[in-house]
């Protein structure tokens, strides 16, 4: 982990406080050449100076708006937890009015569900948590370096109980690997239960381009070796797919359908572009003017 002094934080209307990170999840896209990292993905940089950077941007703004967080690192890494970066900006956006939609797959954010709830009373507040599989055995081969499912389940039920809506990233499921309906039931069922208001998929698969399909590759050898006399999981990967840059799951089609039956069923939003408009719609009125009834 190293320390930088950013020159700005907002663009336009998102931010990342950290570049890098330690979840070790296989599939990670922020891994790609395409983002000219300067430095290992797991030597975290840090942006010491982003709550003030933030606390600047913010109070020359003209307009209040969502402020998103979480699209290419998780503001949650282990190292949040005694730097409180994510904590001051959260608090900068609730001292002026505005909202937040985070993205993140760790438990840390319940440390922060005061200000969120306090920031959504007044304006608006999300939070965001991709759930990849119901099984925990295989969320550790995947993700390997954060909590597990069955626990962010926990945490969108106090997202719940708080009165924060929540948005689910139904990606990635991982071709011959997670792409299954007993899957599918077990995040829809985790949905449901946690009263989740939308999920966002893309389609069933991932992407892979350079840098990241490098590492997931070597991931697939070290957690799914193969049986002797048997092709490799990797060896099946570049076969089926060679160096597409989109790689879909052959039941793509059946089980996004099937995905889609369920929300319908469940009354869970499902879509991207929707509920992206959704979640930057920031709600009109002065939150510090009193409601006459």
């Amino acid at each position: 982990m190293h320390f930088v002094n950013a020159k700005s934080i907002l663009t336009p209307h998102s931010m990342n406080i950290y570049r890098g990170c330690s979840h070790g999840c296989i599939y990670c896209d922020s891994r790609s050449k395409c983002y000219q990292f300067t430095h290992e993905f797991e030597d975290i940089e840090v942006k010491q100076n982003a709550a003030e950077l933030l606390e600047e941007a913010l109070r020359k703004k003209r307009k209040r708006c969502m402020i998103g967080t979480g699209s290419m690192c998780d503001p949650y890494i282990p190292a949040e937890k005694g730097l409180c970066l994510m904590r001051r900006c959260l608090e900068i956006i609730d001292k002026y009015n505005f909202g937040a939609a985070l993205i993140t797959k760790s438990d840390l954010v319940l440390r922060d569900l005061d200000i969120l709830r306090r920031i959504n009373q007044k304006t608006k507040a999300v939070v965001q948590m991709t759930l990849t599989t119901a099984d925990d055995a295989l969320c550790k081969k995947i993700e390997p370096g954060v909590c597990p499912t069955s626990r962010r389940f926990e945490v969108l039920t106090a997202c719940r109980d708080a009165g924060i809506p929540t948005v689910v990233w139904f990606s990635p499921l991982l071709p011959f690997i997670n792409d299954t309906k007993e899957n599918i039931d077990g995040i829809i069922d985790y949905c449901v239960r946690a009263g989740v208001h939308a999920i966002i998929s893309f389609g069933i698969g991932l992407t892979l381009r350079e840098g990241n399909r490098e590492y997931f590759y070597a991931a697939l050898d070290r957690s799914f070796p193969a049986r002797p006399g048997e092709m490799s999981l990797k060896e099946r990967y570049i076969k089926t797919f060679g160096y597409s840059y989109e790689v879909n799951s052959p039941h793509n089609h059946e089980l996004m359908t099937y995905l889609s039956k369920l929300c319908h069923e469940n009354n869970i939003i499902l879509g991207t572009d929707s509920v992206f408009k959704w979640m930057e719609e920031f709600p009109e009125g002065d939150p510090n003017q009193p409601e006459l009834f």
